[in-house]
Parts: structure tokens; sequence; C-alpha cells
């Protein structure tokens, strides 16, 4: 499970200084988030254009089988003829959709049920904190494994069967900030305001605890690729001939035993940047350590 840490936020803006001029300083001084930037940006790019520009990742040649990459085949072909950057390129916006869907579904879902938890407290919060302890009881992995064999393999059973393995997070995050919060003057006022309990919570308790999930949800991202990719590698969730990460790796792995190295080099190296490039990222917002 992920230890949070307090957020090292920005310094303020410099009179006379752009907004574009901040984010540039902001990045020279942070390193690994520029590399983070950098690289989903380009995969941002990859997955929008890339599609665009190269050839049917689902069509098979025959004639093609297993060729090294050149400059017609930057990443070479698998066994069927089909072209391994195409492939790439098109799991590309896949796996970077899919990830992005679950940090934001178990992050909304999560920090409302962390915000009830913390705001009411009591049997609600007594109640909620146990059913989260039997998730976190599971590792992650192992519950979205368990979930997708459940309900089927589609993609809109990974989403949701990953997204419920990492709500824990979100919960325990944003219910610790509630209860700091709802102790806070600002929320006595809105209570003698005359407003509702539940508009206290969600107007102004909630958008006040929500800046270490959305931290949280940059690191999720990657972790969501890899948990997804896992899951696709052992033949759950997405299945062949569907370009995406995992399943390109998992259709390569037996070709490095005989020489064919590409098929599962290049697949398997664009998750470990993506990942890297969210955590690089996540880990700059977050101040540090994660």
């Amino acid at each position: 499970m992920s230890r949070t840490v307090p957020l090292d936020l920005p310094s303020p803006v410099a009179p006379g200084q752009s907004v574009i001029g901040r984010a540039v300083g902001e990045l020279r001084r942070r390193p690994l988030m520029a590399v983070g930037v950098v690289l989903l940006t380009a995969y941002l790019l990859l997955a929008l254009v890339g599609p665009m520009v190269t050839v049917d990742p689902l069509r098979t040649d025959p004639t093609n089988q297993l060729l090294a990459p050149s400059a017609e085949h930057p990443f070479g072909t698998d066994e069927f003829g089909r072209d391994v950057f195409a492939r790439a390129v098109a799991a590309a916006r896949l796996d970077l959709w899919i990830g992005l869907v679950i940090a934001v579904v178990s992050m909304v879902v999560g920090s409302v049920i962390g915000v009830v938890a913390g705001y009411w407290g009591g049997r609600v919060d007594e109640v909620i904190m146990r059913l989260t302890d039997v998730l976190l009881a599971f590792p992650g992995f192992v519950l979205a494994l368990i979930l997708v064999a459940a309900m089927g393999d589609s993609i809109p059973n990974v989403i949701v069967a990953v997204s419920v393995s990492f709500l824990p997070h979100f919960i325990r995050l944003t219910r610790a900030e509630a209860l700091q919060q709802r102790e806070m003057e600002y929320v006595d006022g809105a209570r003698l305001s005359g407003n509702p309990p539940w508009r206290v919570a969600f107007r102004h308790v909630m958008p006040n605890s929500l800046r270490p999930a959305a931290v949280q949800a940059t690191l999720v991202a990657g972790w969501a690729i890899l948990t997804v990719a896992g899951l696709a590698f052992l033949g759950v969730g997405i299945r062949p001939p569907t370009p995406e990460w995992g399943v390109m790796v998992a259709e390569g792995a037996n070709d490095v035993i005989t020489g064919e190295w590409w098929t599962a080099l290049f697949p398997g190296g664009m998750i470990v940047l993506a990942v890297m490039a969210f955590h690089f990222v996540g880990d700059e917002l977050g101040g540090g350590e994660v």
C-alpha cells in the first residue's frame, strides 16, 4: 500500500511572471517531473496521431512473419506478420485511456465515500472503514483478478474491477483529510448559516479534501496501466487480437526463446516508460517519497 506525504506546493507566481514562465521554472527545478511530462506528452501525441499514420494493427501478412526491426517495420513484425509498431501505437491509445479512466473513477468514488466516512463519523465511519479493511486484505492485483474472472472478460469489466481494487487508497486518504477539515472554522460557519449536513460535506469539506487524492490519482493511473497489462498477460480481461501492451507481451513471450526479441521488448518497454512517467509526475507533485 502506498504511503502518502505532505504536498510540496509550488512557490507563488512572482510579479510579472507568466503562467508559462512559472511552469518552465517548476520543470527546471524538478527534472524528474520534466522527464515525466515530456514522456506523457509524447505518449498522448502518439495515441492521438499515431493511428492515423500507421497501418491497420489487425492486418496479418503471412509472408512477413517475424521480421526484425527495419525502416519499413520499426518494431518488426509478429508471428502473424502484423506490424508491431502499429499495434503498440494503437495499444497506447487504449492503455492510456483505460489508465486515466480508472484513476478518475476510483478517485471520484473513493473520495465521496471517504468524505462521508470522515464527515459523519460514528457508525457510518465504522462500517465504511471495516469494509475498506476487507478490500485491503486482498492484494490489489489479486482482487482485480478475482473480480474480472467473476464478471467476465471485457474492457468495461476490467475498468470496474481495477477501479474497485484502488478504492481503499482514496477512501483512507480522503477520510483523513475530511476528519481535519470538519473541525475548521469555515465548516462551523457553514453549519451556522443553515446549510444541511450533506451540503456542508460535499460543498465545503470535499473540495478542500481532494488535493492529496488528485496527486494519488496520478500514481494510480500508472499502477492501473501496469495492472491491466498484467491481467492481459495472464489471459484475463483484454484478449487477443486486441492491440494492448499486456496482450502483445504475452504473445511475444515465446518468441524471445527463439531469438525474436522485438515482439515482447517494445510493448514491454512502452509499459515501463508509461508507468515511470506517471510516477515521476505524481512523486514530484507529492513532494518526494511515495
